[in-house]
């Protein structure tokens, strides 16, 4: 990161950019099941609950997946969410993190932490509440009080609840050495409807560097080896390698540069469930949010850009390798300047079931909007076992009848 954000995000006062913020009531608040706290639903963008009753029944409307409606469960009534027209906007980056952002960027918002794992999540009025949707264990929170930025963009969630549990069955079902007790652990597991925070950034890339050319070329080279006793002279093409200085400059232009906000769920999963349909994003609505659930942000805005610049420099490695040229490349020295560096906090949506098998915790997630389906599972030894010593029976059968027919 340049030297000028390093210094201006030390004195941020946005939450995620500095120092977090927890007030002083939330931070002496004690702890408490979760099922204690009145909270019908909270999202990152209101400090307290949202409801959307239905006009026929009275019951509680939620987000129908794949539509543009809420939904009551109990009668089956809709009522459209009003459409918000808007471009797609970018937040300048070192206008963040200088603390210099609109007051309407950021909220106020209640959160509980769950103590088991550290996952910051807001609560539906449901019959779960008190269950960490990330561990899968009833647990004890804290609840925090926090200012931080708001999430202004969102996909809906696409795939309902039914696809997300068939996508599960099946996807138990396929795996194999996986312990006998998996499938009734996995259907004891509860699937939970889950809004991932996410950071996009977009940047203009300015690389200087320093390197080798490498250039390969072919030379006949004379040899001599002993053949029949006698010393024989023979020639052969070798390809040798003429490096030559090399250096110059670079553009590289980013666009949503996309970085996991959540440090809840396992890295290499996450990071596998893409492609989003990013130019798909809406507009921040509370209506979206009804029904589900929706992590608040652990890895800051400065930990964020941090990370897309690591994304970023494997494009700009090869695009220097790309403008060195030749058959080889060594770069020696590369800096890089980014500017009119933007970023966007969104929401992303997954399904996430989160069963345990004997004394670990396993997270099964589905991409909301393509069905892509990403997930840990546990290993029977026994049955490994059992099929490397069935693996060799079979072979020393198979070397017993060929040496037998071979006699």
């Amino acid at each position: 990161m340049r030297a000028v954000c390093a210094h201006r995000h030390q004195r941020s006062t946005v939450p995620g950019v500095g120092v977090r913020a927890v007030t002083p009531e939330g931070a002496g608040r004690a702890r408490c099941k979760l099922r204690a706290i009145s909270v019908t639903q909270t999202h990152p963008s209101s400090s307290g609950p949202v409801q959307f009753p239905c006009g026929q029944c009275g019951s509680r409307l939620v987000y129908a997946p794949g539509t543009s409606s809420l939904r009551c469960p109990s009668c089956g009534s809709e009522r459209a969410i009003p459409e918000t027209p808007a471009t797609i906007e970018e937040l300048d980056l070192e206008t963040a993190l200088a603390g210099r952002l609109d007051a309407n960027a950021t909220a106020e918002t209640l959160v509980v932490k769950c103590a088991s794992c550290g996952a910051e999540s807001t609560l539906v009025s449901n019959a779960e509440a008190g269950r960490c949707p990330f561990c899968a264990t009833p647990f004890v929170a804290m609840a925090l009080s926090k200012r931080a930025l708001k999430p202004h963009w969102l996909l809906p969630f696409k795939l309902g609840l039914e696809e997300a549990r068939r996508r599960f069955r099946d996807w138990v079902a396929g795996l194999w050495f996986a312990p006998n007790r998996l499938r009734q652990d996995a259907r004891a597991g509860a699937i939970d409807g889950v809004y991932i925070p996410h950071w996009t950034f977009d940047s203009e890339a300015t690389s200087h560097y320093t390197g080798q050319r490498g250039d390969d070329y072919t030379e006949t080279e004379t040899y001599t080896e002993m053949e029949n006793g006698q010393s024989v002279t023979r020639t052969r093409s070798v390809t040798r390698t003429r490096w030559s200085p090399a250096s110059g400059t670079v553009f590289n232009r980013f666009d949503d540069v996309l970085v996991v906000a959540s440090r809840s769920l396992p890295a290499a999963q996450a990071d596998a469930l893409p492609p989003w349909d990013l130019p798909r994003l809406v507009p921040y609505r509370d209506e979206f949010l009804s029904g589900f659930r929706a992590e608040g942000y652990q890895v800051g805005l400065p930990e964020g850009f941090a990370k897309a610049k690591t994304i970023m420099e494997a494009d700009i490695r090869q695009a220097v390798c790309g403008d060195i040229g030749g058959d080889h490349q060594k770069i020696e020295s590369l800096q890089t300047r980014h500017d009119k560096t933007t970023f966007k906090h969104i929401l992303l949506p997954i399904w996430i079931s989160s069963y345990r098998h004997g004394d670990r915790t396993y997270r099964f997630l589905v991409n909301a909007r393509t069905g892509e389906v990403q997930g840990e599972r546990p290993w029977s030894w026994i049955k490994i076992a059992l099929a490397a010593v069935a693996a060799v029976i079979v072979i020393v059968v198979v070397v017993s009848v060929l040496q037998a027919v071979n006699r």
